[in-house]
């Protein structure tokens, strides 16, 4: 008797442990979610870029490399998130904001951040070699140096911080013409990489505008910064990026003679409204996430849908 109330004993200890550590796994898993920050991938759309541009995404194999490569691309953002905030930990336990984040609240552990994102930084470029190609490969593994560079001490470094992060938003843009063999136009590069510099320059001069006073309420090299200098910094990189729009679509050698409007060149219009639209949030100091910014104003967004089907007409030839 006494050895079967022990057994059952044991056995219901047993149970009530399974039933606590479900919830301890359900919940490291859905900190590592948030810690890979879902809201942001979003911007790895841009991976369909270069494919759109050229006319070439609505192939079976092109549509499969594009997934694949935003996925690919996704889980190398995740990885730097991770170790990022597993760096950042104990800073961030003091910031009113990024305590909660899970690493510093400790829903997920340091060593578990650091794990999860190392094998993904090891993993995404891996397949990339196998199952899209070495460039693609190189690249990411590229994305990821730059980005650890980053997280480590270019974030600290006046300029260098703008520049990585745009080039960051560049690679996104250039993977996918990479994964399928495309050409990347110079004009895709001048005009994606000073759009990007003029998102990023144009929320972290908001950011400095709103953390008038209240030094050390955010990233600290923005007390480096004045808010003259970012300014100058996103209306050059508009100016550079609608320079660059305007000059692909006049070029000669790609006038279409066929489509029943010459939308490669109307598609400015709606380019230049976007950037002057984009613009009115960077001048007030609103200008946060792109993602943020673009679906918040229905005006941009009404002008962001025009926009992409002028472009889709001209890549048609319609």
């Amino acid at each position: 008797m006494a050895d079967t109330a022990l057994l059952e004993k044991t056995r219901k200890e047993q149970r009530e442990q399974r039933k606590q550590a479900a919830p301890r796994e359900s919940g490291l898993l859905r900190g590592l979610i948030r810690t890979a920050r879902p809201k942001q991938w979003v911007k790895n759309v841009l991976v369909i870029a270069a494919p759109a541009a050229a006319g070439e995404l609505f192939s079976r194999h092109a549509l499969t490399q594009v997934a694949l490569v935003f996925v690919l691309f996704t889980a190398c953002a995740a990885s730097v998130y991770l170790v990022n905030d597993a760096r950042d930990a104990d800073a961030d336990r003091a910031h009113p904001v990024k305590r909660h984040r899970p690493v510093a609240a400790g829903q997920v552990p340091v060593p578990v951040a650091y794990c999860v994102g190392i094998v993904l930084a090891v993993v995404a470029p891996t397949v990339a070699a196998f199952l899209c190609s070495p460039f693609t490969s190189a690249l990411l593994t590229a994305y990821l140096g730059l980005q650890f560079a980053y997280c480590l001490s270019l974030k600290h470094v006046l300029v260098a911080d703008l520049a990585v992060v745009t080039t960051g938003f560049l690679m996104r843009a250039m993977i996918g013409g990479v994964a399928l063999g495309i050409p990347l136009s110079r004009w895709f590069l001048i005009t994606t990489g000073f759009g990007a510099l003029f998102m990023v320059s144009a929320k972290r001069y908001s950011e400095a505008v709103q953390m008038a006073g209240k030094a050390g309420a955010t990233r600290a090299l923005l007390t480096e910064y004045t808010t003259g200098y970012l300014r100058f910094v996103w209306q050059l990189a508009a100016s550079v990026a609608v320079l660059g729009y305007c000059l692909w679509a006049l070029e000669e050698g790609g006038v279409p003679h066929t489509s029943v409007l010459p939308w490669r060149q109307l598609s400015m219009v709606a380019f230049i409204l976007a950037v002057l639209r984009y613009a009115v949030f960077a001048d007030r100091g609103t200008a946060g996430e792109p993602e943020d910014v673009v679906l918040r104003d229905r005006a941009l967004a009404l002008i962001g849908v025009a926009w992409v089907a002028m472009y889709g007409l001209a890549v048609a030839n319609w």
